[in-house]
């Protein structure tokens, strides 16, 4: 599949708060989730997603990486205990309720921790995806580390656990955009702020867990935007820049990201920055 660019989104008006968590969860659904797009689909195909496969995903968001496996016509469960704003957002795209539900049957999304996706009538997961990349805030791997081992009981022997990071910095152009969280986070750079992703970070996650490696990928994830504004939106909607929001104000964020994001920009107005990502296959003992 070949990235497109968003289509473009009308400027914010007037002065905005430190973290508007509804605006931020529509702007991840509607400009930055699909920048992933590419990662999920290299991850299914490898695994032959299909109609028997029964899906965990954790940190499912507002639900797009679910919605592609269920047009496979896997069963899907989602999980999501960090942002009920995106889960709102995942339940009007898969829920009976939506307005195309046609290959969704079955499915599920939880407000929660998977210990709340457990069912004694439910068989077991085949796969578990944790698509949300690690390796850029400091602590991010413990987090995933302690779901991870909440999620793998629910998972059949043999299972296959996909965990998703950054790739190198020298090949990840955001990278650059990426350290203005760190400067203007100081002194919280210790406490959700960025870093460089290093090598090990998804296999060292598996170890903790007791999972099994089997295998690992990387995947071209180019993020394009149509112009600064939804490039900036975008990228704070990961949440990748609060500590820096609640350094200095949004204001200042805004303009450093958008000043960072120059390098990228191209003739017609667009922002272009390659990146690849990295994922882990490992396996339930």
């Amino acid at each position: 599949m070949t990235p497109t660019l968003v289509r473009q989104h009308v400027p914010h008006a007037g002065p905005a708060p430190r973290v508007d968590l509804c605006a931020r969860a529509r702007d991840w659904s509607e400009i930055q989730e699909r920048m992933l797009v590419p990662l999920y689909e290299a991850v299914y195909e490898r695994l032959e997603v299909c109609p028997g496969t029964r899906l965990l995903g954790l940190g499912c968001g507002s639900g797009l990486a679910l919605l592609m496996a269920a047009s496979r016509g896997a069963a899907v469960t989602g999980v999501e205990s960090s942002s009920p704003e995106r889960l709102t957002l995942a339940r009007q795209r898969l829920l009976p309720e939506a307005w195309d539900t046609r290959a969704c049957a079955g499915t599920r999304l939880v407000d929660g921790s998977p210990q709340d996706a457990a069912d004694a009538e439910t068989p077991a997961y085949t796969l578990v995806t944790a698509f949300e990349p690690i390796g850029c805030l400091a602590g991010d791997s413990e987090g995933l580390g302690e779901t991870l081992a909440a999620a793998t009981p629910l998972a059949g022997h043999g299972a296959a656990v996909v965990l998703a990071g950054w790739g190198p910095p020298e090949r990840c152009a955001t990278s650059s955009v990426l350290r203005v969280a760190t400067k203007l986070a100081d002194p919280l750079r210790s406490t959700g702020s960025w870093r460089p992703a290093l090598r090990d970070d998804l296999e060292e996650v598996a170890q903790r867990a007791g999972l099994r490696p089997d295998g690992s990928g990387r995947v071209a994830c180019p993020f394009g935007y149509a112009d600064v504004d939804s490039a900036v939106r975008g990228l704070l909607s990961t949440g990748l820049f609060d500590a820096a929001i609640a350094a200095t104000d949004r204001t200042q964020v805004d303009k450093e990201v958008a000043e960072a994001l120059h390098p990228h920009l191209r003739q017609d107005g667009t922002v272009w920055m390659p990146n690849v990502f990295r994922y882990l296959i490992a396996r339930v003992p």
